[in-house]
């Protein structure tokens, strides 16, 4: 059965869809298959694989494949249509075999009310018992369609019930985070919110309506797999001072607060699990720092920074060189990220 992975955080701008679609590139190139999910209705995940430079490109997209995005998918559901859900027809991603997208839609935030309204009364209200376990079917049907060994789903920030079904239902969740003040209030909050979402999805299993569901609402066993750290410089191949004090805060907010919070929870794998996997007890998966002029080229050519060659980022003689340098730089530490993402979800 594919696992699945949620990158979360309520915060915006911290590259939680550039970290999703590198770390699901990495793993399909190491003999993974893989289906990514673009949850966040701004697109950006189906941007990078999609070329959507057309003014209208991906109106003309949804026009021409019916059926073949998130919310369309899902409408048999929240239309209360009498036909089941089907696995999505997913997009391939070019140039990288076993790769495949659901495509985001931007009005998928119009069926946020909807499923608010279920999570909070499914039980009585028989019409809205499908929407709560929907999306964990359709992820589940597709992902045996395509044989996938992960799913990666992309979330919006925000804590609204979309992010809160998918997070509750996944099995494992990445926070990516940018040293700054503003994520270390969002990694405080996340420790209010995640516990509140996990007693919920407890709840909600158990109800009779849920249960009696044409798409049963699973039972939740999420796990935090680390937080991703990036979109910071570096100065003698370490973070300057300005970023390393955020560091150093965002540092005692996920040992002090996040951590004791999800233990409280059963959120966190064993001590040795993360021991085994190179994970530190500060939970940090990874770091990445900027990928600089590099992410110019990577979104147009619709590839990671770790695929690109000194030619392609227009960069000849002694600056190929040292580009050259940098993306072996960025591909070892996405092949690290994903060794220890392989370690900790066996």
């Amino acid at each position: 059965m594919a696992r699945s992975i949620a990158f979360f955080n309520n915060k915006g701008g911290v590259s939680k869809t550039t970290t999703c679609f590198n770390v699901g590139w990495m793993l399909a190139e190491r003999g993974h298959r893989v289906v990514m999910v673009d949850a966040d209705p701004q697109c950006n995940l189906t941007g990078m694989v999609l070329d959507l430079s057309g003014e209208d490109a991906l109106e003309d997209f949804y026009k021409t494949n019916p059926g073949r995005n998130l919310k369309d998918a899902l409408s048999p559901a929240f239309n209360s249509r009498p036909i089941p859900l089907a696995p999505v027809n997913c997009v391939e991603v070019e140039s990288r075999s076993g790769l495949f997208l659901i495509p985001g839609h931007v009005a998928l935030a119009e069926d946020e009310s909807s499923l608010s309204i279920a999570h909070q009364l499914s039980e009585s209200l028989q019409g809205l018992r499908n929407l709560p376990g929907s999306f964990h079917h359709l992820f589940k049907i597709t992902a045996e369609k395509y044989d996938a060994d992960y799913i990666l789903i992309d979330l919006s920030p925000g804590l609204g019930a979309v992010n809160q079904n998918l997070v509750a239902t996944a099995n494992y969740f990445i926070v990516p985070c940018s040293p700054d003040i503003f994520s270390v209030m969002a990694v405080e909050s996340l420790a209010r919110v995640l516990p509140r979402w996990g007693t919920w999805a407890s709840r909600a299993v158990e109800l009779e309506a849920l249960k009696d569901a044409d798409y049963e609402f699973p039972a939740p066993d999420l796990k935090f797999l680390g937080v991703v750290i990036q979109r910071f410089r570096l100065k003698n191949s370490r973070p300057t001072k300005a970023f390393q004090a955020y560091f150093d805060k965002l540092s005692a907010s996920i040992s002090d607060v996040l951590k004791p919070a999800l233990e409280r929870s059963g959120m966190l794998l064993t001590p040795e699990q993360y021991s085994e996997a190179g994970v530190a007890d500060s939970m940090v998966i990874s770091e990445i720092s900027d990928f600089n002029t590099l992410i110019a080229t990577s979104q147009q050519l619709r590839k990671p920074v770790f695929t690109l060659t000194p030619e392609e980022a227009g960069r000849g003689g002694r600056a190929g060189d040292i580009t050259r340098s940098n993306i072996q730089t960025f591909r070892e530490t996405f092949e690290l990220l994903v060794s220890r993402i392989e370690s900790l979800t066996q």
